[in-house]
């Protein structure tokens, strides 16, 4: 995949089998198990949110890799998905470029929906941590 084009971390209703998966459904080149370090997971409105955790903290979820047709489509329909517009004060996630762990392979450098400053700041203060790790359990 080329440089500009990262893959997308996905650790929640994006994931195979979840309720959003159908917006990537035969758009994806792979769908590998990943993990990304240093950020926490929390409860969310039926959706959880990534929350940067520089001291630790894993999430599990998938590398997606959309085909190339078609990542332009694809990483637009997530930014509405997720309500990320670049540079918007008022956007619900950031899409941030991170390195995420294949659970087999190298890292990779991805995508990744975090929730925006203020909504994290919230989810520090009053949040429940999902603290295995994963939305799924």
């Amino acid at each position: 995949m080329d440089a500009g084009r990262l893959p997308v971390f996905v650790y929640g209703t994006l994931r195979p089998g979840e309720a959003n998966h159908g917006l990537l459904r035969g758009r994806t080149a792979a769908e590998t198990p990943a993990v990304l370090s240093g950020a926490l997971l929390y409860e969310g409105p039926g959706y959880p949110y990534a929350v940067d955790d520089p001291g630790g903290g894993e999430i599990h979820g998938e590398l997606i890799d959309p085909l190339p047709q078609v990542y332009e489509a694809v990483l637009a329909d997530l930014d509405r998905l997720e309500e990320y517009v670049p540079g918007a004060p008022g956007n619900l996630y950031e899409r941030v470029a991170r390195e995420v762990r294949p659970t087999s392979g190298r890292p990779r450098s991805a995508w990744v929906y975090f929730a925006a400053p203020a909504t994290a700041r919230v989810l520090r203060a009053n949040g429940v941590p999902i603290r295995s790790g994963d939305w799924r359990r």
